[in-house]
């Protein structure tokens, strides 16, 4: 299986301070890396955290996000044209439909996030996001809170 991460299971990945949701998540981490299981960093999701670690000044978190992006090849997956592409189709089929995942003047991370993973050409049961926000990613590609993804 590959786990695509949203920006808030990464951020606790990048976390360096060991409280008990960071100690979870790294515990989960590990647990399906031994089992297998492939994860993946959207650039968009890096550049939520990031951003954020960058204005609050968080230099040992950058440094742990780093080692966590490096810390397999291929882990970080930039942002291609296609996926651009991709995810402005979905945007404007969700807004079509009548269900936005943002603001109109938003641009709309999830949309980009799933539009990444999808443009792997991976079948929708050889991968999921593993996300706090199942709602809005759910819409267009396979999600789940990540402590509901076990081995």
């Amino acid at each position: 299986m590959t786990i695509f991460l949203d920006s808030s299971p990464l951020s606790l990945l990048a976390q360096p301070k060991k409280l008990s949701e960071t100690i979870g998540i790294t515990q989960w981490a590990l647990t399906m890396m031994a089992a297998g299981h492939i994860f993946i960093v959207p650039a968009v999701a890096d550049y939520e955290v990031r951003r954020e670690l960058k204005r609050a000044g968080k230099t040992k978190s950058i440094a742990s996000l780093d080692a966590w992006n490096s810390g397999r090849p291929n882990r970080f997956l930039p942002l291609t044209q296609a996926a651009m592409e991709l995810a402005s189709t979905l945007w404007a089929q969700a807004r079509n439909n009548g269900t936005p995942t943002a603001d109109p003047k938003e641009l709309d991370g999830d949309v980009l996030i799933a539009a990444q993973a999808l443009d792997m050409g991976l079948d929708p049961d050889q991968f999921v996001i593993a996300t706090v926000n199942v709602g809005h990613l759910a819409l267009f590609v396979p999600a789940e809170h990540w402590t509901k993804i076990n081995p």
